[in-house]
């Protein structure tokens, strides 16, 4: 539930960003993205560990691994955002 609220939020963000023109806010954005993005990182790392011990092909931390890097891989992809 944490990363699909994370994920959400990422999204939000880039929308706002796009849209305003406060440079205050905009710098409260792009700390709040960077904070959140590492909070993904962080459960993408315990889910890739998760996922190594576990042998079994369908189960939670697979699912958790699938959404962060998917997540993660978003948040890349639209970085340059910031960089307008």
């Amino acid at each position: 539930m944490e990363v699909d609220v994370l994920s959400n939020r990422l999204r939000n963000i880039k929308q706002s960003y796009k849209t305003t023109e406060n440079k205050a806010l905009k710098g409260r954005l792009f700390s709040e993205n960077k904070n959140i993005f590492k909070r993904v990182n962080e459960i993408y790392k315990i889910a890739e560990l998760l996922t190594k011990k576990n042998t079994e092909k369908i189960n939670f931390s697979n699912l958790l691994f699938e959404k962060t890097k998917r997540t993660l891989n978003e948040n890349k992809f639209e970085s340059n955002l910031f960089f307008l």
